[in-house]
């Protein structure tokens, strides 16, 4: 399996003879797409049609325990099975600063992969495919950049398979408690905007 993960980190890695322009492409990509995760649940929870505002706020709750699951069990595996980065054993191109820290899973993986599953268990089979669509430029990104393996991505996307199955099962127990509580909160911190009309009760 490592020399599977060597091999395709080398014909994925980026070389000094690369195109400038991809090279920065795939900076932009690695560095700034995964701003989507928190502009999407900040949007979801404050507006959206009256009918959907409810549905679209459990599911930012669901993905957002999903995503602190999926964070905790990805640290957990890193610190039970810590794995040196590319640059760190010398192998292959670097070109995006990181700390030589442990690269497996991948964080930024883990996070856009929880995602773009939860898009797609719980909410619309489109939006999930399109997340998933830029999880995978994001997982691309970051090998052709020299911070990651190809395992280290693959390990992200079984990661957020089971944080959004502990979210699932969580749900269950507790969510509507959850989503009572934080809409209290809510409707308490941004009474004003939503006399207003900026944002939805």
């Amino acid at each position: 399996m490592e020399a599977l993960n060597h091999s395709l980190f080398l014909l994925i890695n980026a070389t000094p003879d690369s195109p400038a322009w991809l090279l920065a492409l795939a900076t932009f990509i690695a560095k700034d797409l995964i701003a989507i995760v928190p502009l999407l649940i900040v949007a979801l929870w404050l507006w959206g049609p009256r009918d959907r505002v409810h549905s679209q706020r459990v599911l930012v709750l669901k993905t957002g325990m999903a995503l602190i699951y999926a964070l905790s069990i990805s640290w957990c595996v890193g610190q039970l099975f810590p794995h040196p980065r590319p640059f760190a054993i010398g192998l292959g191109y670097q070109f995006l600063h990181h700390a030589p820290d442990d690269s497996y899973p991948s964080d930024h993986g883990t996070t856009i992969f929880t995602f773009a599953l939860a898009f797609i268990f719980w909410h619309r089979l489109w939006s999930g495919v399109i997340l998933m669509a830029l999880g995978t430029a994001i997982a691309w990104s970051r090998v052709y950049l020299g911070v990651h393996w190809p395992m280290d991505m693959l390990g992200g996307f079984l990661v957020g398979l089971l944080g959004c199955l502990a979210s699932h099962l969580a749900w269950q127990g507790y969510g509507a408690r959850m989503l009572a509580t934080f809409s209290a909160l809510y409707r308490a911190l941004f009474a004003l905007p939503i006399r207003k009309g900026w944002i939805q009760d």
